[in-house]
């Protein structure tokens, strides 16, 4: 039996990411969507959240406005996005591959890290160990196609996840490193956004082998930490391990409007439903967020967001939405505005004594989330939209309920 190309004990980081994963489970939940171009978050004024391949043969891409999508693709199949269904096909992804290490990293709802080292005992050769995370995958999923990479390093798995997509398996062995790197475009080093490579472009730099040619102190001086990171990463150096529990750091939900207004009450009542969104995941989760951020983007596309911190941490709906609310009355809202979001993050209960005053907000945060939950219940059971809340339609003078979130014929109005 001929040795392996690498030496004993090597070093394997496995990267898996999803081949389109939005689109691809659309298709797995309706077969008759197979081979057409499908997009996920074509609403007439949103943004592509994702696009199958026939669909990215058009150009279409995701971040990409929908209205540019449409002109690309006129004939493309435009979907709701469903997160709920996603993060369900996530997990049973993400649980399929805890069974081949026990230090995974879930970098993302799609993608995540596995570390293989010395599983080649058991699995054979790091080929076969993709193949078989591959097929694992794609059983647990019910057929769902991903790309996997390995490679010496953590940032070299990623490139290499991404080299034969879709459905793809590359290995990196560790011999074949330098003559990679030298030829790669510098773009494909991740953490290389569109204004870093448009600069390292004017300094003439556009191969990691032309990185090589400068010293780390000059990367340093023209991108601060991150230009330590970037030599370090043209050398085939990353020295991050894999962090085992990943959890998200924020939880957000937006909404991007049919016509752009400055109607304060208008506003209000979307924001009141992103905090809605907002907060049945924290409740889901068993969440309490410290940090609110508000999020606005005029006619223009110019975006403003707005933080607070408060000292009580809320997970219930208005307890978001009192603080969201406040500021939102303080911006000027100088221009119409086409898409307001928010966002919750900070996720820590402070270990202190509460004083009386705080004490009596605890228990009124403590009280809403109790009715939080039992109107979460209420829609688990009967369906998105079972139950009404009055604030959502308060006061406005407009008929027309807000975008994604239809009235129902038969629903409460709480």
């Amino acid at each position: 039996m001929a040795a392996p190309p690498y030496p004993s004990g090597q070093r394997w980081i496995l990267h898996l990411d999803m081949d389109a994963f939005f689109a691809s489970v659309e298709v797995l939940d309706n077969p008759d969507l197979a081979g057409k171009p499908v997009i996920v978050g074509g609403e007439d004024r949103g943004v592509v959240s994702a696009a199958s391949y026939p669909a990215r043969a058009f150009g279409v891409r995701s971040g990409m406005p929908s209205a540019q999508a449409r002109t690309l693709c006129p004939h493309g199949i435009f979907l709701r996005g469903r997160h709920g269904r996603y993060g369900e096909v996530s997990r049973l992804a993400m649980a399929a591959l805890a069974r081949f290490s026990p230090i995974m990293e879930q970098a993302s709802v799609d993608e995540a890290y596995l570390d293989m080292t010395g599983m080649d005992s058991f699995l054979g050769p790091p080929e076969a160990m993709g193949r078989a995370v591959k097929e694992a995958v794609r059983q647990a999923t019910g057929g769902l196609a991903c790309s996997v990479g390995l490679a010496p390093v953590k940032f070299l798995a990623k490139i290499a996840s991404d080299w034969n997509k879709p459905d793809g398996l590359f290995v990196l062995h560790p011999q074949a490193v330098e003559a990679f790197l030298m030829a790669l475009p510098v773009g494909k080093i991740p953490g290389v956004g569109g204004k870093s490579e448009a600069r390292l472009k004017q300094l003439g730099i556009r191969t990691v082998g032309d990185v090589r040619r400068l010293s780390a102190s000059f990367y340093v001086r023209e991108f601060g930490k991150w230009g330590q990171a970037l030599w370090e990463r043209a050398h085939g150096i990353d020295p991050r391990e894999l962090v085992p529990h990943w959890d998200a750091k924020s939880e957000g939900a937006e909404v991007t409007l049919e016509h752009d207004t400055a109607d304060r009450e208008l506003l209000a009542r979307h924001l009141y439903q992103q905090c809605l969104r907002v907060g049945r995941r924290l409740r889901k989760d068993g969440r309490m967020a410290r940090t609110i951020t508000l999020k606005l983007k005029d006619r223009d596309f110019k975006s403003v967001t707005r933080s607070r911190t408060v000292e009580l941490p809320v997970a219930s709906t208005d307890g978001l939405y009192e603080v969201a609310k406040c500021m939102l009355d303080k911006e000027k809202l100088s221009r119409p505005i086409r898409l307001i979001g928010v966002s919750a993050s900070g996720f820590a209960v402070p270990p202190r004594q509460l004083s009386l005053f705080e004490d009596q907000d605890a228990r009124r945060e403590e009280e809403r989330q109790a009715l939080d939950k039992v109107l979460d219940g209420i829609e688990e059971r009967f369906g998105r939209g079972a139950v009404l809340r009055g604030r959502a339609l308060r006061g406005s003078r407009h008929k027309k309920e807000p975008p994604g979130e239809p009235r129902r014929r038969g629903e409460g109005l709480l």
